[in-house]
């Protein structure tokens, strides 16, 4: 990776690019639905879509162990709030002071969330080995909603023979969103 792109990511952190990209009520649904109907990781669906509009992507066997590295935050420390926080919606709907606790940790996933990217974005950024972890993605790239589903899911949706076709439809509708507002940046080519 060249030093242009490297200060280009740098910045345009990731947690900039996320809340922009996730504020579009659409791209919050579809990272989402991937979330909760295909066990995507929101936080690398994210993280890939940053690389993209970057006109990067992530090398295999460093992304793999990154990945386990994330997978392991995820389940020990934001998929607990999250849960909590969803176990507690249809009771703070009738106790404010259960409200207010589930405000607050909805604060404590969300930062969560914010630590997974800062680690998303430092594997880029502090890796001796950056020139292996990232690179160029082809100029011939295929659309942003089937390398996202590249990277992200280990088989393709369309050949789950464990997923009921409404399902899959869902989930590819969901990776459709996101890749029709991916924009990528032509000078980052």
């Amino acid at each position: 990776m060249d030093s242009n792109r490297s200060q280009r990511l740098q910045q345009a952190p990731l947690w900039d690019f996320a809340c922009a990209f996730y504020a579009d009520e659409q791209v919050a649904s579809a990272c989402l639905t991937l979330q909760d109907e295909g066990g995507a990781d929101v936080c690398e669906l994210l993280f890939h879509a940053w690389l993209y509009h970057h006109g990067l992507e992530a090398c295999r066997e460093a992304l793999e162990r990154e990945r386990l590295e994330r997978e392991a935050w995820q389940r020990e420390v934001t998929l607990p709030l999250r849960t909590l926080r969803r176990e507690l919606k249809q009771r703070a709907a009738s106790s404010p002071s259960i409200a207010a606790l589930r405000e607050t940790i909805k604060r404590a996933e969300l930062a969560a969330e914010k630590e997974n990217l800062a680690a998303w974005q430092a594997f880029v950024e502090t890796s001796s080995s950056t020139v292996r972890c990232l690179k160029r993605t082809p100029d011939t790239r295929p659309k942003a909603a089937l390398w996202l589903q590249d990277q992200v899911f280990s088989t393709l949706i369309e050949e789950l023979s464990s997923v009921d076709a409404g399902r899959r439809e869902r989930l590819e509708r969901a990776l459709d969103v996101l890749g029709s507002r991916l924009d990528p940046t032509d000078s980052a080519r």
